[in-house]
């Protein structure tokens, strides 16, 4: 390589503080730039490079996402633009941060972890001492979190027509009129591995790739946000989806634990507890949770009325918890057959014949989506979705997920490049390989169980609040399997909804309305009964002190707009959240 050109710090895009943090890197490399005396005469210098004329941030770092990568060092830094959204008959104006923030240790040397990505929208002028912060992540293990960030209640919105597979290809990106940004800052935080977070040598990538590494990275990377913030004193919420869940019971007790206050945790489609999901990692578990979310499907497809619904899936959570659940269980321990005249019942409420469940009676969620539609082939994230078996839509074994995906792909890019201005040359990876080299033991178990887990955080704080939501047509995390796990805890403090729709229940237009209501009540809840809590003038200076200098790690890669050779995929293999692959 040749001797590394000298650059001007804002020719790399980067707004004035981050100049700053950087001066320290630049001036490392005086020699490179012909400083530091002998040697040969020093190149005629090329003309001054010019900053970005959008005032938006070029990345210079390569980041990847493979197992045993990291960075030599890192320097933080974010790109900060101004919008505006109508919601709720007014219109309110909110910022948007896009960058990295470095993770480091609790405690001992506090050494740099990792450099997270993340994408903040906040409303200024706001009292940071009362106004909520939401911290919100995908799952996989492996997902970025693009698929709360443009599919939830972010600001902006990927139009994706659910469940209908009509709408225009790529979905285009609005303001979302179901945004929670009128209750709370929302911060979407990408996982080690994905997007474009990465781990900061000595630690690699697969170092928190583990059940115990990624909720304390979690810690940390909430840790550092709030300080560098001025939001401790903030409400903070978590909002977790899928592996999120479980993630996010980890997580809040590891916050509490720490000193950090978590006053409300939203799980969105959790899998609590692997051993429970005979879909996931338990295929010997009892598949008697997953029959009303069967029902569900059945019904939608026979074009129930919307009147009839909702007593429909009550109707089938009581039957299997009355009369299938027991037998069922009693079948899997080699005691009795299911009778015929059940066997017909269950035929009737499924759509699938009694003589399928007669050679079945465990009957999983794979074989039910070949099943219900011959020729077809329904989605296990969505299962009203559904395409002809040998289609383009069917071909990756999902419609639900291969109807999304390249949308997502393309509306991240443009969210982040167009409209945030940050801009770098890495793939943002949405779903890296991290799950086949996850360690999924917790506890002393071979799968998480997350439920202890969330008990003792809601024994930390007394008045914590915890509120699960999802979609009834979900063939991944079955809604009434996730309502049983939550009922291990006995606490009245901990909710479990449901609304008609898949995975991303927020993805349906009838559902996102009632989801973002039901939300709003739950916030109002937390909020209400936080503890009353006189905040002195010095932690209110804190908490509306400007944002604390940038930290730096290591020796940053060299300065310079660079490309990856060659760009790897943006997903490495199918999305599979949550589920253990075989090893």
């Amino acid at each position: 390589m040749g001797t590394p050109a000298c650059t001007d710090p804002t020719a790399l895009g980067l707004r004035p503080v981050a100049v700053r943090a950087l001066a320290a890197m630049l001036g490392a490399l005086l020699v490179a730039c012909g400083g530091g005396g002998g040697g040969a005469a020093p190149a005629a210098p090329a003309p001054p490079a010019l900053p970005p004329s959008d005032g938006g941030l070029d990345d210079p770092t390569v980041y990847s996402s493979a197992p045993d990568a990291s960075l030599p060092g890192f320097v933080e830094a974010s790109v900060i633009t101004e919008h505006s959204l109508q919601l709720d008959g007014q219109r309110l104006a909110y910022r948007a941060t896009a960058g990295h923030l470095i993770a480091r240790e609790l405690g001992g040397a506090e050494r740099a972890q990792a450099a997270v990505f993340y994408v903040a929208y906040t409303r200024p002028g706001l009292d940071a001492a009362t106004r909520p912060v939401t911290f919100f992540y995908n799952g996989g293990p492996g997902s970025a979190s693009v698929w709360l960030q443009l599919g939830s209640f972010g600001p902006r919105r990927l139009v994706s027509g659910v469940p209908a597979t009509s709408a225009p290809r790529p979905f285009p990106l609005v303001d979302n009129a179901d945004s929670l940004l009128g209750v709370s800052d929302l911060v979407f935080v990408n996982a080690v591995g994905s997007g474009r977070s990465q781990a900061i040598a000595p630690f690699t990538n697969r170092s928190f790739w583990g059940v115990g590494t990624d909720a304390a990275l979690f810690r940390d990377a909430v840790r550092r946000y709030l300080a560098a913030n001025g939001r401790s004193n903030s409400p903070l919420f978590l909002y977790g989806e899928s592996y999120g869940g479980p993630r996010s019971a980890v997580l809040a007790r590891r916050l509490l634990e720490a000193g950090v206050r978590v006053d409300g945790v939203v799980l969105q489609s959790p899998a609590m507890d692997y051993h429970s999901n005979c879909g996931v990692g338990n295929a010997a578990a009892s598949c008697a949770p997953y029959f009303p979310s069967y029902a569900a499907t059945a019904a939608w497809h026979q074009g129930m009325d919307a009147g009839a619904f909702e007593p429909w899936v009550a109707d089938n959570q009581r039957f299997t918890d009355q009369q299938w659940a027991p037998v069922l269980g009693e079948f899997l321990l080699g005691r009795a057959l299911p009778p015929a005249p059940l066997l017909a019942e269950l035929g009737q409420r499924s759509g699938v014949p009694a003589a399928t469940w007669q050679v079945t009676p465990n009957l999983g969620p794979t074989r039910y989506r070949e099943l219900l539609r011959p020729g077809e082939l329904l989605g296990r994230y969505d299962a009203r979705m559904r395409a002809p078996l040998g289609s383009a839509l069917a071909s990756e074994g999902d419609p639900s997920q291969t109807w999304l995906t390249d949308s997502f792909v393309q509306g991240i890019a443009q969210h982040l490049g167009q409209e945030l201005k940050y801009r770098n040359a890495s793939t943002y990876v949405l779903f890296s390989n991290a799950i086949q080299f996850w360690d999924f033991r917790h506890e002393g178990r071979s799968l998480p169980d997350t439920i202890p887990d969330l008990a003792v955080a809601l024994n930390l704080n007394p008045q914590l609040r915890v509120l699960a939501v999802s979609g009834v047509q979900d063939l991944a995390t079955p809604f009434h399997l996730t309502a049983l796990d939550l009922a291990r805890l006995a606490n009245p403090r901990v909710r479990a909804m449901h609304y008609q729709g898949g995975h991303m229940s927020f993805l349906d237009d009838q559902t996102r309305p009632r989801q973002r209501a039901d939300l709003q009540a739950f916030y109002a809840e937390a909020l209400a009964n936080r503890t009353a809590q006189a905040v002195s003038a010095p932690q209110r200076q804190r908490a509306d002190a400007s944002k604390a200098e940038p930290d730096r790690a290591g020796t940053p890669q060299l300065p310079g707009f660079r490309r990856p050779t060659p760009l790897e995929p943006a997903l490495h293999g199918l999305p599979c959240d949550p589920c253990v692959p075989p090893r």
